[in-house]
């Protein structure tokens, strides 16, 4: 459960907010200046796979949600976080003391590009990533360093991403990504390459008369090649509400 303090703002820093995570009574800290999580982080955790007693390692963590949505939603043993911007990882480290849960999740501050320094190889049963989607020549990148940072691969490739990843799961271990759809081609040759053979597969429409602007795909290092492609998401009514679907995932944390 969240932690009960009648002075959050012990954990609080100038501009930062508490929001409610409508899950297990989970709260994160957000700096809206810089960059808050979306619904990508949210589906990606309900697409996620985590069996008992699994290690749990998200690339690129941000402010933690995912590890600490994670450590609500399934029964991993051990949650790490690696963040290479020093002042969203002790962001993050404040929302894990803030819940408790410094017993079960942990956040690394580092480059994704040197994942595997900081971890033993094939060490993970579960490796998530919520990874920057453009690169430079897609898009203007945002002037503001924190969000150029998430959503832009200034730091970071696609490549990287996946070969850190296959380096730090387990044989028969599982990769969990949210992107976009028009680099589909490109990360599954990229998941190919690297021996995470794609498995499942989720595209997800805002409107259901609208092109699909996420998807959410699942990787095994070293599975045989065969996908799965699941029912289309659909995130909004006609009206701008939540599907019945989406809500469902929001206040049961399911899909």
């Amino acid at each position: 459960m969240g932690h009960t303090s009648f002075d959050d703002n012990e954990y609080l820093r100038e501009c930062e907010r508490l929001d409610d995570l409508q899950c297990g009574g989970l709260r994160i800290i957000q700096n809206p200046d810089w960059f808050c999580f979306g619904m990508d982080a949210v589906l990606l955790t309900s697409f996620v796979k985590v069996p008992e007693g699994s290690r749990v390692l998200d690339l690129g963590s941000g402010n933690g949600v995912i590890p600490i949505l994670l450590s609500a939603k399934t029964k991993g043993s051990r949650f790490e976080g690696l963040e290479i911007q020093e002042d969203i990882a002790d962001m993050a480290r404040r929302s894990i003391l803030y819940n408790r849960l410094e017993g079960r999740v942990h956040i690394t501050t580092g480059d994704i590009r040197e994942a595997s320094s900081y971890f033993k190889a094939a060490s993970f049963d579960v490796v998530t990533a919520n990874p920057p989607y453009m690169t430079n020549a897609h898009g203007l990148t945002n002037m503001a360093e924190h969000k150029a940072v998430a959503r832009h691969e200034l730091l970071c490739t696609l490549g990287d991403v996946v070969r850190e990843s296959a380096a730090l799961l387990k044989p028969g271990g599982h990769f969990f990504m949210v992107h976009r759809p028009f680099r589909l081609s490109e990360i599954m040759n990229t998941m190919t390459k690297y021996k995470l053979e794609p498995k499942r597969m989720r595209l997800v429409y805002p409107y259901v008369d609208k092109e699909p602007n996420m998807v959410l795909i699942e990787g095994t290092r070293g599975g045989k090649p065969r996908i799965t492609v699941e029912k289309p998401l659909v995130v909004y009514r006609g009206t701008g509400e939540y599907t019945d679907e989406v809500k469902n995932l929001y206040y049961n944390g399911t899909i």
